[in-house]
């Protein structure tokens, strides 16, 4: 019996999830680059080690843009569709080296 008296007084307070999830792009403002990347999966039969210069743009892509320019509630502008991680955290470290040997040097 004492069990049931316990079931009101506690509640749950949900919270975002600390990585890997992030807002949808209701407004398609990377929508290019995502298409590029899934036609590149496409005709590679979907391995996706062909298409990591696809999958880095749409990254990038992802977190110059924000969601909504309406101030959020508690201050700040609108949400980044994706937090701001240096590209060598997200595993194309290679692929940035590639391109600073590509640019010729002044």
């Amino acid at each position: 019996m004492s069990t049931a008296m316990n079931f009101g007084s506690k509640s749950f307070k949900p919270r975002p999830p600390d990585k890997g999830a992030f807002p949808l792009d209701h407004f398609g403002e990377c929508s290019a680059f995502k298409e590029r990347f899934m036609d590149c999966l496409r005709h590679s039969g979907y391995e996706s080690g062909a298409c990591r210069q696809r999958a880095m743009a749409y990254l990038e892509c992802r977190m110059e843009r924000q969601v909504g320019a309406r101030p959020r509630p508690g201050g700040g502008g609108g949400v980044q569709l994706m937090a701001n991680e240096p590209l060598e955290k997200l595993g194309f470290k290679d692929l940035i080296d590639e391109k600073s040997e590509a640019k010729p040097e002044k």
